[in-house]
């Protein structure tokens, strides 16, 4: 264990330096106070062993790695595992080609919480030299990119109202429509990238994550799943304002997403899927709702996030724990298959690890994962940057409305992309 004196500068000089491996899971809390945290800062550097799989039997694959590796294991799963634990396929366009699920063990892992650095793998003292004779990567603007849309704003409304001509007949009552944005033939500098997001969206379950030649670059506010101890936690979003320079406006804007009744009506819609998902690893009678409408504001955004618990069964494993939440409620709507299996059919791409979790197991057999959105997606091979936004779709969904929401949350991704802070309409 060692104490460093500016923290802020260590963790830029570690991630310049971890982001020269091959193989790198960088995961930032960014200092908000949560009180199921491990660590502020985790960096699995290097890969001892390494998992790769697609839908089918990815958990059982994962169930197995996990037993032959109980320590540190840190890693993502997509949104198409969803296939594999219900009757559902993906058919529509992926272009990124990244897997539906990658683990691996780290050869160097670096924790930080407050002044505090553990170093585990290899010996400290050289890891340290290393950092110290590290540059720090400056955060470069990006050269404006030419983004794609996958809908117009034209068809995007035209198939909101198709959606709800769905929930009008009782199909499902809430869903999780998602688009993708996308550019060819781009190069960028993805650790820049991360940097520059990372300081104008400051969030909890902000990551990089680097395998291959492919990169992920989250700035995810949103808690999928924790384990601690006997206890399951998870934290749904639903329920977004945009912020204001303004303080009383601000506070004026806190209020209203409080007290309005389509996202009060979402969020309790999602929490009580939640509650369900939950019960297939519960002991009986011990899920809850903790806390119901939180408000958690952020640098870009104030969001509505409610608190579901419960009490791991003792004959559920970690990785069963996982799978039988997966995916979480907050991307797909309720009923959770009906949802997926509409969206599956409106939506035009893949999604893959957006909507997806990234996060970790620990040798004490605990986990937190997060909910990949505020997301950019790159295959430095391909040269294809992509990144998604959805919002939630109920029967008093406004269609503009819905894609101001998506142009909000996506703001300070395209500001890191040199856009301007609207939506390409084409």
């Amino acid at each position: 264990m060692t104490e460093v004196t500016n923290v802020a500068i260590f963790k830029q000089k570690a991630l310049a330096w971890a982001a020269k491996f091959g193989t790198l899971c960088y995961l930032d809390s960014n200092n908000f106070n949560d009180p199921y945290s491990k660590f502020d800062t985790l960096i699995a550097i290097g890969a001892k062993a390494q998992l790769k799989a697609n839908a089918g039997d990815a958990f059982d694959q994962l169930a197995v790695f996990r037993t032959n590796n109980p320590g540190w294991v840190t890693g993502f799963m997509g949104y198409d595992l969803k296939n594999e634990t219900e009757n559902l396929r993906s058919a529509n366009s992926d272009h990124l080609d990244f897997p539906d699920l990658y683990f691996f063990v780290p050869e160097i892992l670096i924790s930080i919480k407050g002044n505090n650095v553990e170093i585990i793998g290899e010996n400290e003292k050289d890891i340290l030299e290393a950092y110290t004779s590290s540059n720090l990567v400056p955060g470069t603007q990006q050269a404006p990119i030419n983004l794609h849309p996958r809908f117009s704003k034209a068809e995007y409304v035209q198939t909101v109202g198709k959606i709800q001509q769905h929930i009008t007949r009782g199909d499902i009552y809430v869903t999780n429509f998602c688009q993708e944005f996308y550019a060819d033939d781009t190069e960028i500098n993805p650790l820049s990238i991360f940097q520059n997001l990372n300081t104008l969206s400051p969030t909890p379950f902000s990551t990089f994550f680097k395998w291959k030649g492919n990169y992920i670059m989250c700035a995810s506010p949103e808690r999928f799943l924790a384990k601690r101890g006997s206890k399951l936690i998870s934290q749904p979003i639903k329920g977004t304002a945009r912020r204001d320079a303004d303080e009383a406006i601000d506070k004026w804007l806190i209020e209203e997403l409080r007290n309005h009744p389509k996202e009060l009506q979402e969020n309790v819609m999602i929490v009580d899927l939640v509650r369900n998902d939950l019960t297939h690893s519960a002991k009986p009678g011990t899920v809850k709702t903790e806390e119901l409408y939180g408000i958690q504001t952020f640098k870009q955004v104030h969001q509505m996030v409610s608190t579901v618990v419960c009490e791991l069964r003792d004959d559920v494993s970690t990785v069963d724990a996982v799978k039988n939440t997966f995916p979480m409620g907050s991307m797909t709507g309720a009923p959770k298959i009906s949802a997926m299996q509409l969206m599956e059919q409106y939506e035009r791409s893949k999604r893959g690890v957006y909507s997806g979790a990234i996060g970790y197991f620990s040798p004490d057999d605990d986990f937190d994962f997060n909910v990949v959105i505020r997301t950019l997606l790159y295959n430095s091979i391909k040269k294809y940057l992509s990144f998604h936004v959805g919002s939630a779709i109920t029967y008093h969904a406004n269609a503009e409305s819905e894609y101001e929401e998506c142009l909000l949350k996506a703001k300070a991704i395209l500001e890191v992309l040199g856009q301007a802070t609207t939506y390409p309409q084409s």
